[in-house]
């Protein structure tokens, strides 16, 4: 699959691009549960690569509304966007040629995490390699499995994996920053399908996410492969965008309003009220022992 075109600045917005621009189909991406289409955009003399996913291509799911997903994955760009982290790439919903649907601005990855590889989940499963890259500090994968009852210097467990022929490696995932606001973001949008697929690092060293159509349910929904902060609390930064982030998703602000087009008022209502848990207790959250926490498949 061709990288996208570097966007140079410009006076039109990516947001402006992605949500105006004329939307042409080059692939489909066969492994996404869901139909994930594969777009150019242009508009205005600017150009850009893009996934495109047509609420008609949403499969049912018994514990979310159907037609709803793509609205999802815009209010998690909305709310990434609040935090200040930009963890989520620029998303709109638009018509397009299949009808409504997300469109996401593409991020070209590191070489070593070329999505079409076999090792497009991050993950490592060379002990001695992620052992490596944990102690020394060079760039590596952001999750492993590795043999050791333990994880290295770098690392936090997130729990043991089968790997086949009876025997099982303690799964890993890096003590990376990125990482650690991610899994406050997942917190708050209640991320019910966190893999290691979804985590996309850029050329010039930041994190994007993907994938959030299964978000913002009412009920708890946690899924996530970043337990290792579980009950630590949360970091000094993690606190004052929470912050922040209560007072934007105050009534009547453009973030409530923007969040009452896209989910339900009880979906609104549970966001405030997870943030007010996490500045309450001031800590990661823990597994609710009432929904299974690690996906399926993980990666």
């Amino acid at each position: 699959m061709p990288a996208p075109e570097r966007i140079p600045p410009r006076s039109v917005s990516v947001v402006d691009l992605l949500a105006k621009g004329e939307l042409t189909v080059r692939g489909r991406i066969r492994e996404a549960s869901n139909a994930v289409l594969y777009c150019s955009v242009a508009y205005e003399g600017r150009e850009a690569h893009c996934v495109y996913k047509p609420v008609a291509g949403e499969r049912p799911l018994w514990d979310f509304p159907d037609g709803t997903l793509a609205q999802r994955e815009v209010a998690a760009y909305e709310v990434s966007e609040a935090t200040g982290w930009g963890l989520v790439p620029p998303t709109v919903l638009r018509d397009g040629p299949y009808g409504e649907g997300m469109c996401q601005l593409w991020i070209d990855i590191e070489p070593e995490a070329d999505p079409e590889a076999d090792t497009d989940t991050g993950v490592d499963t060379d002990a001695d390699a992620a052992a490596t890259d944990a102690g020394s500090g060079a760039p590596g994968p952001l999750l492993a499995l590795v043999e050791d009852d333990e994880p290295g210097e770098g690392w936090k467990a997130v729990g043991l994996a089968e790997v086949g022929e009876g025997r099982t490696a303690l799964l890993v995932h890096a003590d990376d920053e990125r990482l650690r606001r991610l899994a406050v973001l997942d917190a708050v949008i209640n991320n019910g399908d966190r893999k290691g697929g979804h985590l996309l690092p850029a050329p010039d060293g930041r994190l994007y996410a993907i994938d959030h159509g299964v978000t913002f349910n009412a009920d708890d929904k946690l899924r996530t492969l970043l337990w290792g902060w579980a009950g630590e609390p949360l970091t000094g930064e993690a606190t004052a965008v929470l912050a922040r982030l209560a007072d934007a998703l105050a009534p009547g602000t453009p973030l409530a309003t923007r969040l009452a087009e896209l989910l339900t008022a009880a979906e609104t209502d549970a966001v405030r009220a997870r943030v007010r848990e996490l500045r309450h207790t001031g800590r990661h959250p823990e597994p609710s022992g009432q929904w299974p926490p690690i996906p399926w498949p993980p990666v």
